[in-house]
């Protein structure tokens, strides 16, 4: 295996490294640099592993937890407005839809007829 697939399954086996980058703190770079450099055993890393023991439901725990806050941070980063002006943009095009395929409720009058002079109330 060459440097790189192994430091991919590094970073597989420790995904408490991935919490490092998404806050800003270290880049994937300099991560795969400590790891060319350093390898992995070395207390290099003890700063970054160190909260790694986690098995079971609470490695579960977490990860839905990462997901949880990513979607709230997404939900966060949702510009109103665009929703707003796509969702009137929608409305009109249905309304604009219902107005062709509308047809004339009116209701149609029947031939009218009139009654005859002669004939009175129902004679």
């Amino acid at each position: 295996m060459d440097k790189k697939t192994e430091f991919k399954s590094f970073v597989r086996e420790n995904p408490s490294l991935m919490k490092f980058v998404k806050n800003g703190e270290m880049t994937w770079q300099k991560f795969y640099e400590m790891y060319d450099i350093y390898g992995t055993d070395d207390s290099v890393w003890s700063s970054y592993l160190k909260d790694t023991v986690v098995t079971g439901v609470a490695a579960g725990a977490a990860a839905s937890t990462l997901s949880f806050n990513d979607v709230i941070n997404w939900v966060k980063g949702i510009d109103l407005d665009s929703v707003q002006s796509g969702i009137n943009n929608i409305q009109r095009v249905v309304g604009m839809v219902q107005d062709f395929s509308k047809k004339d409720l009116k209701p149609t009058k029947e031939d009218y007829k009139p009654r005859p002079i002669y004939k009175h109330f129902e004679d």
